[in-house]
């Protein structure tokens, strides 16, 4: 029985402090949204992601790399019964869980529903592609990958008519640009993090910029030499002009306009300047390598540190 109520503990306190690193994470990002919006050096897909899910993240890192060992080394085997305090803020927290895994399944059936949709009636596209392609007998103009394990490219009428077969293949290997890059797997984790940010206007701002970084490093994927860029430039006015309409950011579903501004996009492809080559940081490396030697040989002390610091987060709660 007090081994049941040591675990029992244990998980409660795990809780309290996935949610005060979260909520301390999260408040961080709230203050420092607006600048960093600001500034396009920051403009990676991959760094708007991180700041997305880094609430999340952070909190679980620290639950299972600092608080679990710690308070397997040094918490006593004989634990006091639960507090009350403690297990309501336990079971708060279960609720954040829930509320976050009910967004994604709302996101994920809305765009499944979408999907059914536009499949009911549709028939394969005679394409070679990396995934199927269908085309759906609808003239409004839309090119959407749906679907997060199994992606299929959705292709209307409307696009097959109004673009030329180079300005499609074009669009095409935009969106297998999105495949490659797992891009509707991160549009529902970003739906689904167990967080705070939600809740507040950053959170939409982030996910934005996220979708503009995403579209551009698609554009990039898809833009292998100067006719396919110009092609797919050309894709993107014709099909802005005549889309009327915008899929959520949350929904895992990317289209080929939306997420982005296509003016930008449009200059992006159009720059005859060679695109710029990620160079390999021997700084960035060293830094890392440091980080983790420096965390190595700090782990100790650490695990210490988080075990006094649990004492006093316990007993401050009321």
């Amino acid at each position: 029985m007090s081994d049941v109520r040591y675990l029992l503990h244990g998980a409660a306190i795990s809780l309290v402090w996935f949610v005060v690193v979260n909520a301390l994470i999260g408040a961080g990002i709230l203050i420092a949204a607006g600048r960093l919006s600001q500034r396009e050096r920051f403009g990676s897909a991959t760094f708007w992601l991180a700041v997305r899910l880094a609430p999340a993240i952070a909190a679980f890192t620290f639950v299972t790399v600092l608080f679990v060992p710690s308070y397997w080394r040094y918490e006593p085997r004989q634990v006091e019964d639960l507090d009350v305090t403690l297990v309501v803020v336990a079971l708060a927290t279960l609720g954040l869980f829930v509320a976050a895994a009910l967004r994604g399944y709302r996101a994920w059936r809305h765009a499944s529903r979408r999907s059914r949709a536009w499949r009911r009636a549709s028939r394969p596209l005679d394409i070679d592609g990396a995934i199927p392609i269908y085309e759906v007998p609808i003239d409004t103009p839309i090119m959407a990958l749906v679907g997060v394990f199994r992606p299929r490219l959705l292709v209307t009428r409307g696009v097959v008519s109004a673009l030329t077969t180079d300005e499609l293949r074009a669009g095409i290997a935009h969106e297998l640009g999105h495949v490659r890059a797992w891009d509707n797997l991160k549009r529902l984790a970003m739906r689904s993090a167990p967080d705070f940010l939600w809740l507040a206007r950053a959170a939409g701002v982030i996910e934005a910029r996220w979708a503009s970084a995403a579209e551009h490093a698609a554009d990039r994927a898809a833009g292998q030499n100067g006719e396919r860029r110009c092609a797919l430039a050309s894709a993107l006015v014709k099909i802005a002009r005549l889309t009327p309409m915008r899929t959520p950011i949350g929904e895992p579903i990317s289209t080929l306009v939306d997420g982005g501004d296509i003016a930008s996009r449009v200059n992006s492809l159009l720059d005859d300047a060679a695109p710029a080559t990620p160079r390999q940081s021997l700084s960035r490396i060293a830094l890392g390598l440091g980080i983790a030697v420096a965390f190595a040989a700090a782990y100790g002390p650490l695990l210490r540190l988080v075990h006094e610091g649990t004492e006093v987060l316990v007993n401050y709660l009321p």
